[in-house]
């Protein structure tokens, strides 16, 4: 079997880039993989899966995982490379082409060294990471099964070339997001006092939840809230009955979190009560805290040393990631390599560095032996 080359995988990152698709809609994506995969002859389990494929080279009984995630988002590209996206509004704006190009190579790689592997790799090409919805669907179809520990990736734009961080216990944040509808009253822009000014009373609600952070709770605590949307009206001159507003939580305290519902609900009541409107919180709790098991968030960092990286503790991060749902079930770590972007994750001018691609199969494929020796039985190490 031929070494992959790291023009290969360059090729790979950008097949994928120039033909992204949407979470649970990565059909044509997951037909790729699967080609690239079985040109190597690479064992391809039977999962239940509508999207995405898990590969697994190697035998015995010790057993790791690693993951990519493959979906795109509803974002238009907006860089100038041959190779932008050919699907109108839709982008590989979080780089998840170039983490599915990285175990792509590490497949191949650890395909050729099958026979000296001390257990089995398994690789998770994972569908709909974007809509917290693909880890759990890979977990329901039995890919975690018998799985001793799990590593995955993601690129970092804001970390420069060669740089690679993590950190043990919480990681990325606990994701909830939120609905809050008012209902008011009607009236003309030029009779306010005839009506219950809904927009009003959103506004005054946005000021309110800002205060959670740092009033409510303490100011030690990481806790985010942000709204991102206020819908209201469709004229000039109409003060809108009902006004809709959207936003987001995030935090890593758990106590905190379950806390939160309570309380955004008693600020919109007791504003909206004021001014006589009615308030209605419509809460979707979102992925859990990715929380590192310490031990292999160091093994990852005593790898990545060795490796070659310049290596740091990272600091909290406010980002959801679905690779939580893996932790909940088993231990492993999750680390951050710099992307060197101009431009941050889900922006449209988003252009990771493809020069990451080939040192994060290096890594991978150096860190996935090691993982098996540690997670093997002693005295299978021995026979």
């Amino acid at each position: 079997m031929a070494e992959i080359s790291t023009e290969q995988l360059v090729r790979w990152r950008r097949e994928l880039h120039q033909h992204p698709e949407l979470s649970n809609h990565e059909f044509d994506t997951t037909k790729r993989i699967t080609a690239w995969l079985q040109q190597a002859d690479i064992r391809l389990l039977p999962l239940p899966l509508r999207t995405g494929v898990v590969a697994e080279i190697g035998h015995g009984d010790a057993l790791i995982a690693l993951r990519a995630d493959i979906d795109a988002l509803p974002i238009e590209e907006a860089t100038s490379h041959p190779w932008k996206s050919q699907n109108n509004g839709v982008m590989h704006a979080c780089g998840h082409d170039v983490h599915t190009s990285v175990m792509l190579g590490v497949a191949h790689r650890l395909r050729q060294q099958e026979k000296s592997l001390p257990g089995r790799v398994r690789i998770l090409f994972q569908p709909a990471e974007e809509t917290f919805n693909g880890a759990q669907q890979l977990i329901d179809a039995g890919a975690l099964k018998g799985v001793q520990a799990i590593f995955g990736m993601h690129n970092a734009p804001d970390l420069p070339l060669g740089t690679l961080k993590t950190r043990g216990g919480a990681f990325y944040a606990n994701v909830d997001r939120f609905v809050i509808r008012l209902r008011g009253k009607g009236a003309h822009a030029a009779r306010p006092h005839e009506g219950v000014d809904s927009i009003v009373i959103g506004s005054q609600i946005v000021l309110a939840l800002q205060a959670l952070p740092s009033r409510v709770f303490s100011s030690l605590e990481s806790v985010v809230v942000s709204i991102t949307r206020f819908t209201a009206g469709n004229t000039w001159n109409v003060l809108p009955q009902s006004v809709e507003l959207e936003g987001t939580v995030r935090t890593h305290n758990d106590a905190i979190r379950q806390q939160i519902p309570q309380r955004i609900q008693a600020i919109i009541s007791g504003i909206a009560e004021g001014f006589g409107a009615e308030a209605e919180l419509d809460w979707q709790p979102g992925p859990p805290a990715l929380v590192n098991t310490p031990a292999w968030a160091d093994f990852a960092l005593q790898q990545a040393e060795q490796s070659g990286y310049r290596t740091e503790v990272a600091p909290l991060q406010m980002g959801g990631e679905d690779f939580a749902f893996y932790l909940q079930q088993i231990p492993g770590a999750f680390v951050s390599i710099g992307s060197a972007s101009q431009f941050g994750l889900h922006h449209p001018g988003f252009d990771p560095a493809e020069a990451l691609i080939a040192p994060a199969v290096d890594y991978f494929t150096a860190l996935a032996p090691r993982a098996l020796q540690a997670v093997a039985p002693p005295e299978s190490l021995t026979s």
